[in-house]
């Protein structure tokens, strides 16, 4: 679980509307961030050699002063985690990151270094595994990893992307519908909706939405808004 030394930059997505990879996101990071040297976890991406990955992180935030580095060029991935100034994973499938966070021992070593003070940032499936578990990401599970249970660095379930529209014509469940099935079995789990555009900065007991659009808090009991640039700091 969260400890009160943690440092977390959880966004949404890589893009927010019409902008570029990472452009909404850039002045978020290099404040969190704050000049550490990033450690690149590429491991989410599917279509793309991690080389790729880390390459397209690096020229993104090529304007900013954040200097990436990719940890598919260190000789040991546990000894890059253990040395990581700051940390941050990519979106892509998140059951394929998990499963490769598993197969490599670094599950537990990023949750140390993180609850040790590391700043931690994620978009997209990077996001999601900084939740108690992976059962309410919005991806295929095209891999079976060990165990859906994630880092655990906050108490609640992540479901990023969020969005409630509905198409005309539409008959699957809708993202609201596919959350309460969540609450359904797990009552007692809170999970936290945020919108593209939008990120949850949590600096040790205290939590804010980042962006202008609104987040919600999905229980069994009711579906709750959260308002964007207020603390909401009580879900931690």
């Amino acid at each position: 679980m969260s400890s009160g030394s943690s440092r977390l930059l959880l966004i949404s997505a890589s893009k927010a509307d019409d902008t570029g990879y990472l452009t909404h996101a850039k002045a978020w990071l290099e404040d969190h961030i704050d000049g550490a040297e990033l450690l690149f976890i590429p491991y989410a991406g599917v279509t793309i050699s991690h080389q790729d990955y880390t390459a397209k992180v690096q020229h993104a935030l090529a304007d900013t002063s954040i200097k990436v580095r990719g940890i598919e060029s260190f000789a040991c991935p546990k000894q890059a985690i253990r040395d990581a100034k700051a940390i941050a994973v990519g979106g892509g499938n998140t059951f394929v990151l998990l499963n490769t966070l598993y197969q490599l021992g670094l599950l537990d070593l990023i949750r140390r270094k993180v609850q040790q003070g590391t700043p931690y940032a994620g978009w997209s499936a990077g996001s999601n595994i900084a939740g108690l578990s992976i059962r309410t990401t919005n991806d295929m599970p095209i891999v079976q990893p060990p165990s859906f249970s994630a880092l655990k660095l906050v108490p609640f379930q992540l479901n990023p992307h969020y969005t409630d529209f509905v198409p005309a014509g539409f008959h699957g469940e809708t993202r609201d519908q596919r959350l309460a099935e969540f609450n359904q079995f797990d009552p007692h789990t809170p999970v936290l909706a945020i919108q593209e555009g939008t990120a949850l900065k949590i600096e040790g007991k205290r939590m804010q939405l980042l962006g202008h659009k609104p987040g919600y808090v999905f229980t069994r009991e009711r579906k709750l808004k959260l308002t964007p640039q207020r603390d909401c700091s009580q879900w931690l």
